[in-house]
C-alpha cells in the first residue's frame, strides 16, 4: 500500500489491507461527520456506479448502454421501496436511453430552424462537464464559448477587476441579444489601476436589464477576482473563473487559463460563487452606476488610479466615505467606552497608516450629530501631519470648508475647528493667550508618542473637553512614560494587526522562527520578564550566536547587501556588540541608541538610501523611528511585552513602493515556561475557532492575507511545548501563580487583576475549581466554603456565564446580589424580572424543579456569602470586557428580558420564550424553537456546521449577506409548500416574529458550548428551492460589528 496522505471511505477491503501493515507504519483515521456524509457516500457510490459501467461497457458491447440504464434504474426502484419521504419514480430513465438538449418556444424563435438555433447558443464545452481553456492555439475558443454562454442564458454575472471597449465591442452583439429578450445583466467592476475605460461602462449601462456597480476604492488593491455566471432558468448553470479580465487580448489570444464548471458536475463551487457575488453585490464596497453624474465620477477615479495619489494633500474629490468593518468595530469600543464604562478619555492604539485619523473623523462625524455645534481641536507636532488630517476630516464630513490650520506661520481667525501644533499651543498657555480650559468639546491628540512629557502634560491638564481621544501607535511616551496612564488607565480600542494586514493597509509578513542555540530557561524571571543584565551578558559573550544569525539571514533574505534590516536588542551593550560583530564580517551596519539622538537623522537617512543594511536598536518606539523602507525586522532577543513586540514588528510593516512582504527573523531559543508564545501567534493569526496550538500543529490555515509563518523544527517544538504548559492550567500551576501574585505585582488580589496580570481567560480559571477555592489553598485560609454548591457555581461560571455577555442580564444579577437575593426588592418590570431570575435558575441549578419556588431557589443560591462575593466580581469583570452596545426591543406583544447583539446559552433563550418554566424544562435541541403563544419562531443558527474547520460543503448554508441581510437555510423536510414553509414565506402577512440566534460553532476555542448571539428579529424577502428551502431574512438591526467577520463568510478582503 501506497504511504501518503488519504480522504477515502475505509471499505471491508481497505480495512483488511490496512490490518496487514506493520507496526513501523502509522495510520490515521478520523469518524466520518454527520453534516458531510452526504457528499463522501454519494462520490464513493457514484466511482462504485462507474465501475461497474465499465464492466458492462466491456462484457456487453452491444448493449451495454440499455444494462447501464436497467442498473440504474434497479437501484432508483429500491430507494423508491427504503424511503417513503421522497417519490423516486420521478427519477426512472426511459429506457430510449436519450439526452434532452433544449425546449423552445417557436412563437418566441426568430429562427424558421430550432435546430439551427440550438447549435449556436449551446456551448461546445457542454452544460455538465467542466472544461479548461489555457489559450494560445489549443482547445476551444474562450470568446466563442462565451457568446453561447450569455446567448442560451437567462441571468449572467460579471465579477471583473477592469473592462475594456476592446472586449465590448467583441461581445456587445451576443449581450444586446441576450439583454433585449429580458435576460438580466448584473456587472461588478473597480477602478483598479484605471484600466478600466469608462466609455465600456456607459455603453454596458445603456443596455436593457442591465445593472453595474462599481468599487472606487483606489486605496488598496483587495479585488482582482476575473469570474462570470450564467444562470439558467433550466437549472443548467456554468461558470468561468480564472485570469481573464474583460479585454480583448484575455478573451482572445492572451495565454489566460479559466476553469469552466458546472453546477451538474461541482455544485458547492457554483453555490460558493452565486452567494459569493451576491454578497459583493449588496455591499457599500460597490456603488450603482446608472447615469451622466457617475460617468463624470468614473472618469475622475480612472484618473486618480492612473496617476496614483497626488502629492498634494488639500486635492478635494468628494466620495461618500464610509467606514470599513473594522473601523466600526473600534467606533462602536469609543461608544461603549462612554456610555458603559463612563470613560470620555480614550486611547485609540494602531500602527501608523491603518487609518487613525478616519476613525476620529468618523466620531467626530457622529459626535456632531448629538451636538450639531461642537468645538474641535485636533492636534499634532508637525504641520504637515495637520494638513493631511484636516483633509481626511473634510472628506469625511463633506465640507471644504471645515477647520482651519494653527502654527508654523498659519494663524486662525474662527477657533471653532482647529488643527493646530501642540508648540503653539504651549506657547498660547504659558503666554496666557488660549482659550478657556472648557472651550472645546472634542479634542484629538494626534501621535501622542511623539510628545515630550513636559509640553504633552501642560496642554493635556490645561483642557478640560467632554471628549478626549488620542491616537497613538504606541502607548508608551519618548520619555519612558506610559500614556494610558492619561487615558484612564485603559485602551478604548485597538485595531487588530490581522484587519489592517487583509485590507491592504499594512504590508504583509514573512514570520520565520528560527531554532536558538541559546537556552534561556536558567535565566532570571522577575516582574514579569527576563533580568535585562542576565540576558545582555548571554548574548554578548556568545559569537557562535552571531554567526548563526548571519547565517540564517543570508538563508531567509535575498542576501546580506540587499535588505534594510531592523536589529532588536536586549540592551545598549547588546545593540553595540551585534553592531560591531557585523561590521568585523564587513557588513554595513549601524547602532542607534539614546546615547545617540543626535546622529539620529543621519542614521535614518542611511538606513534608507541602503548605505547601511542593518540598524540595531533597543526600544525603537521609543526613538520615533518611522522607516517605511524596512523590509527585514530581527527579533535578536525574547520580547516579553505582546504590546512591544506588535510595535516593534510594525515599523516594518509600512507600506512602501516596491516592497512585497515583511521578512520577519525571530531567534527563539528554549525559553521558560514565564514567557508567552500564545499571545504572540494569537495576534499574528486573528481571532479563529481553534487554539493557537491548533493552528500550530496545522501549519496556520487562517493567516491574513498574503502572509505566512514558518518554524523550524527545533523552534517548534521549543514554541509547542511552551504554549502545551501554558495553557495547561491545572490547579497546581494557578496555585503557583496565586502565591507568586504579591511578588509579581502590588496590585489587590481580585479575579480581575488575578487574570489580567497572567492573561488567562477566565474559562481557564474555572476549569478545576472556584477563585475563592484556589485562595484557600494558596493563601492557607479556611473560606468555610459550602462544598455542595461549589459544583454549581463552578458550572455555572464556566459553562453559563463564560459564554453569556449581557449587561442587561449581569446587571439584573448585581442588582439581586445587592437585595440580598430578595426578588421582591428588585426594581423594573415584574414579567422581565421574573423571567431573568428563572434564567439565573438554569444558570444555576441546570434543571426544572417542582419542589422549591423560583424565590427559595434564589436564596440557596446566595446562601455562601464568599461565593456571592465571587459572584459580583466575576460578573463586574465580565461587564468590563463588555465591548459592544446591547439594543432593547419594544416592538413586542410580550416581555422580553434578551438584549439584541448580547449572547446568550440555549438554556436562557428558552426561558427567555417561556419554552422552559420553573416546573418543566424545554426538551428542545433542534435548530428551531416555537412559541406559538408568542407568535414568534426562535432560529438558532451554526455558523459552521462540522467540527472540522474548513467544510466545502456545508459552510455556505447560513451566513451573512450584508450587514441586514442573512441567508438561512431551512430543515431538510421544509418545503414551499409544507405548513411550516409556508408560515415563513406569508410570516409578514401573519405577523409572526422570526428571531435570529448565531454562533460561530458549536464549541469555542476552550471546547465549551457557545452561546448564541441575538442577532434581532427579521422579515422574509425571498426563498429557493423546496427542502430545504434557503431564505433571506432581513434584520431590522445591523449585525454588530465584532460579529460581522464570522457571519459574512464571502465579504471582501
Amino acid at each position: 500500500m501506497q504511504t501518503g496522505i488519504y480522504e477515502s471511505l475505509i471499505t471491508e477491503s481497505l480495512k483488511k489491507r490496512l490490518s496487514t501493515l506493520g507496526p513501523n507504519y502509522y495510520v490515521e483515521n478520523k469518524q466520518l461527520d454527520i453534516e458531510e456524509a452526504t457528499f463522501y457516500l454519494a462520490q464513493h457510490f457514484t466511482s462504485a456506479l462507474s465501475k461497474a459501467f465499465d464492466v458492462i461497457k466491456g462484457v456487453k458491447k452491444e448493449e451495454h448502454v440499455s444494462c447501464q440504464i436497467e442498473m440504474v434504474n434497479k437501484l432508483i426502484t429500491y430507494l423508491h421501496q427504503e424511503i417513503e419521504a421522497y417519490d423516486f419514480t420521478s427519477d426512472i430513465i426511459n429506457a430510449d436511453g436519450q439526452i434532452l438538449t433544449g425546449v423552445i418556444d417557436r412563437l418566441e424563435c426568430d429562427y424558421k430552424d430550432v435546430s439551427e438555433y440550438l447549435k449556436e447558443v449551446i456551448p461546445v464545452s457542454r452544460l455538465t462537464q467542466s472544461e479548461l481553456f489555457t489559450g494560445g492555439n489549443l482547445g476551444l475558443s474562450l470568446d466563442s464559448e462565451l457568446k453561447k454562454e450569455i446567448l442560451s442564458s437567462d441571468r449572467v454575472d460579471l465579477l471583473v477587476s477592469f473592462i475594456k471597449w476592446k472586449a465590448i465591442v467583441l461581445l456587445r452583439p451576443a449581450l444586446e441579444a441576450f439583454t433585449s429578450k429580458g435576460g438580466k445583466l448584473r456587472v461588478l467592476t473597480t477602478t483598479y489601476m484605471g484600466a478600466t475605460d469608462a466609455k465600456a461602462i456607459e455603453e454596458l449601462s445603456k443596455l436593457p436589464n442591465t445593472e453595474i456597480k462599481i468599487s472606487y476604492n483606489i486605496g488598496n488593491e483587495r479585488l482582482h477576482a476575473k469570474a462570470y455566471m450564467f444562470y439558467r432558468n433550466t437549472g443548467f448553470h456554468t461558470a468561468y473563473i480564472g485570469s481573464s479580465n474583460f479585454s480583448r487580448s484575455a478573451l482572445t489570444d492572451g495565454l489566460e487559463w479559466n476553469v469552466k464548471v458546472t453546477t451538474k458536475e461541482i455544485p458547492q463551487i457554483i453555490n460558493k460563487f452565486k452567494k459569493t457575488f451576491e454578497s459583493y453585490w449588496n455591499s457599500e464596497e460597490f456603488e450603482s452606476y446608472s447615469s451622466s453624474i457617475d460617468y463624470i465620477k468614473i472618469t475622475e477615479a480612472l484618473k486618480q488610479s492612473k496617476i496614483g495619489k497626488s502629492d498634494n494633500t488639500e486635492v478635494m474629490t468628494f466620495f461618500d466615505l464610509k467606514p470599513y468593518y473594522y473601523q466600526k468595530e473600534i467606533l462602536e469600543k469609543l461608544n461603549v467606552e462612554r456610555s458603559l464604562h463612563k470613560s470620555t478619555k480614550n486611547l485609540v492604539v494602531a500602527a501608523t497608516g491603518t487609518g487613525k485619523t478616519m476613525i476620529a473623523a468618523f466620531d467626530f462625524k457622529a459626535y456632531l450629530r448629538s451636538k450639531p455645534n461642537a468645538k474641535m481641536l485636533f492636534i499634532a507636532h508637525r504641520i504637515d501631519i495637520l494638513k493631511q488630517a484636516r483633509t481626511k476630516f473634510r472628506q469625511v464630513l463633506r465640507d471644504n470648508n471645515f477647520g482651519e490650520l494653527q502654527g508654523d506661520g498659519y494663524e486662525v481667525g474662527n477657533k471653532k475647528h482647529v488643527f493646530s501644533t501642540i508648540q503653539t499651543l504651549n506657547n498660547e498657555i504659558q503666554k496666557g493667550e488660549g482659550v478657556t480650559l472648557d472651550y472645546y468639546d472634542y479634542i484629538v491628540f494626534d501621535e501622542v508618542h511623539h510628545v515630550k512629557a513636559s509640553t504633552y502634560q501642560k496642554v493635556l491638564n490645561y483642557f478640560k473637553s467632554n471628549i478626549l481621544l488620542g491616537l497613538t501607535a504606541t502607548p508608551e511616551r519618548m520619555d519612558g512614560g506610559n500614556i494610558v496612564e492619561d487615558f484612564n488607565n485603559r485602551i478604548a480600542a485597538e485595531i487588530r494587526l490581522p484587519d489592517a494586514l487583509n485590507n491592504k493597509l499594512l504590508c504583509p509578513f514573512q514570520y520565520f522562527a528560527i531554532s536558538d542555540s541559546i537556552d534561556l530557561t536558567d535565566v532570571i524571571w522577575k516582574q514579569g520578564k527576563y533580568d535585562t543584565n542576565q540576558l545582555t551578558k548571554v548574548y554578548t559573550t556568545n559569537d557562535i550566536r552571531v554567526g548563526e544569525i548571519i547565517y540564517n539571514i543570508d538563508k531567509y533574505t535575498k542576501g546580506l547587501g540587499d535588505i534594510t534590516a531592523l536589529g532588536f536588542c536586549v540592551s545598549k551593550e547588546h545593540a553595540e556588540f551585534m553592531n560591531r560583530r557585523f561590521q568585523e564580517k564587513n557588513l554595513k551596519s549601524e547602532v542607534l541608541t539614546s546615547d545617540q539622538s543626535n546622529k539620529r537623522d543621519e542614521l535614518i537617512g542611511k538606513l534608507k538610501r541602503r548605505e547601511i543594511n542593518y540598524l540595531f536598536v533597543v526600544d525603537i518606539f521609543n526613538e520615533g523611528i518611522d522607516v517605511p523602507e524596512i523590509d527585514t525586522v530581527l527579533f535578536l532577543r525574547p520580547t516579553e511585552s505582546l504590546t512591544i513586540f506588535l510595535q516593534q514588528l510594525g515599523r516594518g510593516l509600512r507600506l512602501n513602493e516596491g516592497k512585497e512582504v515583511l521578512t520577519v527573523l525571530d531567534f527563539i531559543g528554549n525559553s521558560r515556561s514565564e514567557y508567552d508564545f500564545e499571545q504572540k501567534f494569537r495576534a499574528l493569526i486573528g481571532k479563529t475557532n481553534t487554539t493557537v496550538l491548533n493552528e500550530i500543529e496545522q501549519d496556520f490555515p487562517h493567516l491574513p492575507l498574503g502572509c505566512s509563518i514558518v518554524l523550524e523544527k527545533q523552534a517548534k517544538e521549543y514554541i509547542l511545548n511552551n504554549i502545551k504548559q501554558a495553557t495547561n492550567f491545572n490547579k497546581g500551576s494557578l496555585l503557583k501563580y496565586l502565591k507568586r501574585f504579591g511578588q509579581d505585582t502590588t496590585l489587590p488580589l481580585t479575579i480581575q487583576n488575578f487574570c489580567t496580570f497572567y492573561c488567562i481567560d477566565l474559562q481557564h480559571l474555572y476549569k478545576n475549581c472556584l477563585f475563592s477555592i484556589l485562595k484557600e489553598d494558596a493563601l492557607g485560609v479556611d473560606l468555610r466554603l459550602n462544598k455542595e454548591l461549589s459544583k454549581h457555581y463552578i458550572s455555572m461560571f464556566t459553562n453559563k456565564w463564560a459564554v453569556t455577555e449581557s449587561y442587561h442580564y449581569f446587571q439584573f444579577v448585581l442588582q439581586l446580589i445587592e437585595q440580598g437575593f430578595d426578588l421582591s426588592k428588585v426594581k423594573g418590570n415584574k414579567k422581565e424580572i421574573e423571567l431573568m431570575a428563572l434564567m439565573l435558575h438554569y444558570d444555576f441549578w441546570k434543571k426544572a424543579s417542582t419542589t422549591m419556588s423560583i424565590q427559595e431557589s434564589l436564596y440557596i443560591i446566595g446562601s455562601d456569602k464568599t461565593m456571592v462575593g465571587e459572584m459580583k466580581e466575576f460578573l463586574l469583570y465580565k461587564i468590563e470586557l463588555l465591548t459592544f452596545e446591547e439594543i432593547k426591543y419594544d416592538g413586542l406583544s410580550y416581555v422580553l428580558p434578551l438584549r439584541i447583539h448580547s449572547r446568550y446559552t440555549r438554556e436562557q433563550i428558552l426561558v427567555a420564550y417561556q419554552l422552559s418554566t420553573l416546573e418543566k424544562k424545554s426538551p428542545n435541541r433542534e435548530g428551531v424553537a416555537e412559541n406559538p403563544d408568542l407568535n414568534t419562531e426562535v432560529l438558532f443558527i451554526n455558523l459552521q456546521k462540522t467540527e472540522e474547520d474548513f467544510s466545502p460543503t456545508t459552510m455556505y448554508d447560513d451566513y451573512a449577506i450584508n450587514e441586514v441581510l442573512f441567508h438561512w437555510q431551512s430543515q431538510s423536510i421544509i418545503g414551499e409548500n409544507t405548513s411550516k414553509g409556508l408560515s415563513y414565506i406569508n410570516q409578514k402577512e401573519n405577523d409572526k416574529k422570526i428571531a435570529l440566534f448565531v454562533r460561530e460553532g458549536k464549541y469555542n476555542e476552550f471546547k465549551k458550548t457557545q452561546g448564541y448571539v441575538f442577532l434581532g428579529y427579521a422579515d422574509f424577502v425571498k426563498h429557493e428551492g423546496s427542502k430545504p428551502m434557503s431564505i433571506v431574512w432581513q434584520l431590522e438591526e445591523p449585525i454588530p460589528n465584532y460579529m460581522w467577520k464570522e457571519t459574512l463568510k464571502m465579504r471582501i478582503g
